[in-house]
């Protein structure tokens, strides 16, 4: 736990409220505290001098969703069978019912427990309506936000950011069977082909078929995947971009004053700064850094925002490291290689971690030692005065980074995956390393230079803590649904959440402002 890092005495006994705030995407290098001298983030730079900093703090996977089930569970994604991301909202995949979340926990304890912002862990499994992997099904007593995310279809004229081959080869198979069709159409009306109907017929039913594929679930993505909901409630379809930063900052406020007296759990999971970038008014052209600088000055006015307690734990993070192949409207990772999706590579993995909790905490302290994202978990818990679930497995006594396989950087030379937009994780777009790549992080941060035996003459024993910790880890995992896979991931228009009558579905939430009452 990281309490044990950072607590004054025994002071830590006491049971405080929490707001758990996580930043999408934010790179490591985007925050004063953390070196960056061209952005202002004096509240969040206020937050570690008042409380702690933690400067080897890891998310659990470069990407989101899995990220987010290792923070949510305490454990790796891949006990989960959550490895890769939610493309679509309809999908059946999510985070099972039967999962432990900190937030099921913290209700045991008595506590009330609310989620403001992205959830991106699905909604439904058989129905529209079961809400099988909805907040609310996970010990969130109130929801308000994106079950999504925010992504490119989100934002008109932003492009395109799912499954975009996919896309392109279902439109061009569909422009090919259309010509076809009215080709043979064309040669049998002339006399110059004899043609059956039947092969005209089929050919034109095809084309039809696969523009439906096309068009159904891609062209109208900004609907499907783009909502807010209020608990189980769709509120608004698609979202409007232009307000929710101010509407998710007015929930927040209220969650807190309606449960000040205590105790709360607020998890603060905000849009901002993945792509598409978008500000609220007064916020643009404000930094340095273009629309990038200007989401990174927008959370931190965020941060401010909140004015919180001095019985409040506020602790802030991103769920991994900054997009780089979005050039300057992505986040920059400092020293460390690598990014957001790809693999282990250290830009991709450690994220800001800082707590406050003034009285309790020791002032400006700095911890170096490695951290995860999934140490929250137990941490949480066991100051809300809760037990820990006894299915979960010890990672904070030996992170290990080493990397079995690496992303082929492309084009040559480049620290990025820019031909595909993002790294992917399987051939032909990886190298694999036997034995692993293993870096001396407090020598190498920028893990530029691979330890060899001549280099550093422990290294056979470094490998052989590794596979013995590799055969233990294989040794504890359970069989368990996959959630990811292409039947549960791909649209399902049963599934697919919606305000008004289907497929019709659009709303407004009145006056781009929410109501109070959970």
């Amino acid at each position: 736990m990281l309490i044990k890092y950072f607590c004054i005495n025994d002071h830590c006994t006491r049971a405080p409220n929490f707001v758990l705030m996580m930043v999408d995407d934010l790179g490591i290098g985007d925050i004063g505290c953390y070196g960056n001298d061209t952005i202002s983030t004096p509240n969040i730079d206020g937050l570690a001098a008042d409380g702690v900093r933690l400067t080897q703090h890891l998310a659990a996977a470069p990407l989101c969703t899995p990220s987010r089930t290792a923070f949510m569970t305490g454990r790796y994604a891949l006990r989960a069978g959550r490895v890769q991301v939610i493309l679509f909202l309809a999908g059946s995949g999510g985070l099972l019912p039967n999962e432990t979340t900190f937030a099921k926990l913290l209700q045991k304890q008595g506590y009330t427990t609310g989620i403001v912002g992205k959830w991106h862990l699905g909604v439904n499994c058989e129905s529209r309506n079961d809400h099988c992997h909805h907040p609310n099904n996970h010990g969130f007593d109130f929801f308000y936000g994106l079950p999504f995310t925010n992504f490119n279809d989100c934002k008109p004229g932003a492009g395109k950011g799912v499954l975009v081959d996919v896309q392109e080869t279902l439109w061009q198979i569909s422009v090919l069977l259309t010509l076809a069709s009215l080709t043979l159409l064309a040669a049998r009306a002339s006399g110059l082909l004899r043609v059956s109907w039947t092969l005209v017929a089929f050919l034109a039913a095809m084309s039809l078929l696969s523009f439906a594929a096309w068009f159904v679930p891609f062209e109208l993505l900004r609907t499907w995947n783009c909502i807010i909901m209020r608990n189980g409630e769709v509120v608004e379809q698609p979202l409007k971009l232009e307000t929710l930063n101010a509407r998710l900052m007015s929930e927040a406020e209220r969650f807190v004053e309606r449960h000040k007296d205590g105790p709360f759990l607020l998890f603060l999971s905000l849009a901002h700064v993945h792509t598409p970038l978008f500000v609220s008014e007064g916020f643009t052209g404000k930094s340095k850094h273009g629309l990038y600088g200007d989401n990174v000055e927008e959370v931190d006015w965020m941060v401010g925002k909140l004015g919180l307690s001095e019985k409040t734990m506020m602790y802030f993070t991103s769920d991994h490291g900054g997009h780089i192949e979005e050039g300057p409207k992505g986040g920059w990772n400092g020293i460390y290689r690598g990014g957001k999706a790809m693999g282990g590579w250290e830009g991709g993995i450690r994220v800001p971690g800082i707590f406050r909790w003034p009285g309790r905490l020791n002032p400006g302290r700095e911890v170096a030692e490695p951290t995860s994202l999934m140490d929250v978990f137990p941490t949480v818990v066991k100051l809300a005065g809760g037990a820990l679930p006894e299915d979960r497995y010890n990672t904070s006594e030996s992170i290990f980074k080493v990397h079995f396989f690496t992303p082929n950087f492309s084009p040559a030379g480049a620290v990025g995956c820019y031909h595909t937009g993002v790294c992917m994780c399987h051939r032909p777009f990886v190298t694999y390393h036997n034995p692993p790549l293993v870096f001396e992080l407090s020598r190498d941060p920028s893990e530029s230079r691979p330890l060899s035996p001549d280099t550093e003459p422990r290294l056979a024993e470094v490998l052989e803590r590794v596979k013995r910790a590799v055969t233990e880890h294989r040794r504890t995992l359970a069989p368990v649904e996959k959630q990811l896979t292409w039947t549960k991931v791909l649209w399902k228009p049963w599934l697919q959440p919606c305000c008004g009558t289907f497929p019709f579905c659009s709303c407004e939430e009145s006056n781009h402002t929410s109501a109070a009452a959970e």
